[in-house]
């Protein structure tokens, strides 16, 4: 039987005890996917949003050094899941955040959803490894535990346009690399 889709474990998260996304309930559309260690993800609060502050008073002005601190400050953090996910060449896995992720944890997905190609499956540079994308706008550091839910993998198949040519190129890497 030919496998059509679905979630394996990353060879290096192998033996240490990583569960495969499942859906919750019969009518969940998602499979929860969760963390693989435990992780920290900082407030924004913490370093960044009071520079940015300053940076806005200061109308735009701010040495390179401190602009790029920060930027560095704000910017989300990528949670490994030590899972990977295999799908059929029109399906697409949209990652989305669990809806009690702002309310209960302040974390949020800044780009809306993750959209994972069936292409990265396997992909030289991370074996095509799923990470969720948080920022965390509440005023502590939030703590993920290993195993906790963080995002929900919904499998979706679209289509294409009629003078589609099947994409111009071959994926190169893993995270965030088609674009480039």
């Amino acid at each position: 039987m030919t496998k059509k889709r679905g979630f394996e474990i990353v060879k290096k998260y192998e033996g240490q005890g990583i569960n495969l996304p499942v859906r919750q309930t019969k009518n969940a559309a998602g499979y929860d996917i969760e963390s693989a260690q435990d992780f920290v993800v900082p407030s924004i609060w913490k370093f960044g949003v009071l520079n940015v502050l300053k940076f806005i008073l200061n109308k735009g002005k701010m040495d390179d050094s401190k602009l790029a601190e920060i930027q560095k400050s704000i910017k989300p953090v990528l949670v490994p899941t030590g899972i990977k996910a295999y799908m059929q060449d029109d399906e697409v896995l949209i990652i989305a955040s669990r809806s009690s992720n702002p309310l209960k944890r302040g974390l949020s997905i800044p780009n809306g959803i993750g959209v994972v190609d069936a292409d990265y499956y396997n992909n030289d540079s991370n074996e095509g490894e799923l990470f969720v994308q948080l920022i965390n706008f509440f005023p502590m550091d939030y703590k993920v535990k290993k195993g906790e839910r963080l995002a929900q993998g919904i499998f979706i198949k679209y289509l294409t346009t009629d003078d589609d040519e099947g994409g111009l190129k071959k994926r190169l890497g893993g995270f965030g690399s088609s674009g480039i």
